[in-house]
């Protein structure tokens, strides 16, 4: 399988382009390489599909940034499978407007040969919130979501039960209708029945017409380990139904991790910062130290500094795209007691004195501050 190329090369666009030089760039590879202009072309239809691919990540800009992120592995999923050419024109029709380009991308330019193509359902939402550790390790979780299915009163017609359709007055029923600009003469879907050739007479009055429903759906989704805050979960046809028969849409997890009380994330590493004694740092000491799978025993080195980071490797979170898991990033700083015992004060005392350090003089008992208060020194006149 030959490599992607990069999306930004396909449009011919930089990587600061902004969403209408984007538009225009589609616009423009899309009337160049359009079929009906490339007949017997298969080359064309395929830098088609790559200029449409390329667009409808590079259009959205949650889908932009975790490309210039991770690439195309960052987008893996996120682009539609185009299967034929039609399948373009009706993701990206309503970007080329009014006109003969609009009317060719809009209805399929004129290569459906009156042939009704159902639309999608559309794609919701749901929203899962997982913890470090579950982030880490993926979890099953039971998500609930309302959406959109077919009427059960009038199987998804929008008629009212008993009554008949009626042919559409604008296309006469054949779903279609011509339109000229030019020499050109295009075929498009009919712009009152969508296609279908008919018109509802009477309409359901349980979905008022729209063939659809309303119903809450619990489904349990896997959610794999690795996954980042802000990173989705596809579910494959768990979307609202389509209101033609067509395929269903799909559903969409997103996903929210919790803070953790001791762990930072940073992509697949985690960061913990760890206090130690003084004591530790100067003569060096085997630490035992959290970890997401237990404890771990870190060995910190004599004379060890404040901000030094150690690397426990292995012990961060998994890739989920395959690759090896991160790190565990163990950045230590120097605690200092804030009361010390006698026998402590008497060392440290002994080594600042060793080390010829200036330090505060031993702390005064309150009585003996009250009585140096009140009887102050007397320095001798000369």
């Amino acid at each position: 399988m030959a490599e992607k190329r990069d999306y930004y090369e396909v449009l011919q666009v930089t990587r600061t382009a902004g969403k209408g030089e984007i538009d225009r760039a589609y616009r423009k590879l899309a009337i160049k390489f359009h079929p009906d202009s490339n007949r017997n072309d298969e080359d064309a239809v395929a830098k088609f599909k790559e200029a449409s691919e390329a667009y409808e990540i590079l259009s959205d800009q949650e889908k932009r940034e975790r490309y210039d992120r991770f690439g195309h592995a960052g987008v893996d999923g996120a682009a539609h499978q185009f299967n034929d050419v039609e399948d373009i024109f009706e993701a990206f029709g309503d970007l080329f407007g009014g006109g003969v380009f609009g009317n060719m991308f809009g209805g399929g330019g004129g290569r459906g040969g009156g042939r009704r193509r159902s639309r999608r359902g559309a794609d919701i939402r749901c929203n899962v919130t997982l913890t470090l550790e579950e982030a880490a390790r993926g979890v099953s979780k039971e998500v609930s979501f309302r959406r959109r299915v077919r009427c059960g009163t009038c199987s998804g017609s929008g008629a009212a039960p008993g009554s008949q359709p009626e042919t559409c007055a604008t296309c006469g029923g054949q779903g279609q209708v011509i339109q000229s600009a030019g020499i050109l003469r295009v075929q498009t879907a009919c712009p009152h029945c969508h296609g279908s050739g008919q018109q509802i007479s009477q309409k359901c009055g349980d979905c008022q017409g729209s063939g659809l429903q309303q119903e809450k759906a619990e489904l349990t989704v896997e959610i794999p380990a690795g996954v980042d805050d802000g990173m989705r979960v596809r579910l494959q046809n768990e979307g609202e139904a389509s209101p033609d028969g067509g395929p269903p849409g799909d559903c969409y997890c997103f996903i929210s991790v919790l803070p953790h009380a001791l762990f930072k994330r940073e992509g697949n590493h985690l960061v913990l910062q760890l206090p130690i004694s003084y004591t530790q740092a100067a003569l060096g000491a085997d630490i035992e130290v959290p970890t997401l799978d237990g404890p771990n025993t870190l060995r910190v080195e004599a004379g060890t500094q404040t901000g030094e980071v150690f690397t426990l490797k292995g012990e961060g979170i998994a890739d989920p795209r395959g690759g090896r898991p991160g790190d565990l990033l163990v950045q230590v700083f120097i605690e200092v007691p804030k009361k010390l015992s006698a026998d402590q004060e008497k060392l440290l005392r002994s080594l600042a004195e060793m080390e010829r350090e200036s330090v505060l003089p031993h702390r005064k008992t309150f009585l003996e501050k009250l009585k140096t208060f009140f009887e102050p020194d007397e320095t001798p006149q000369t």
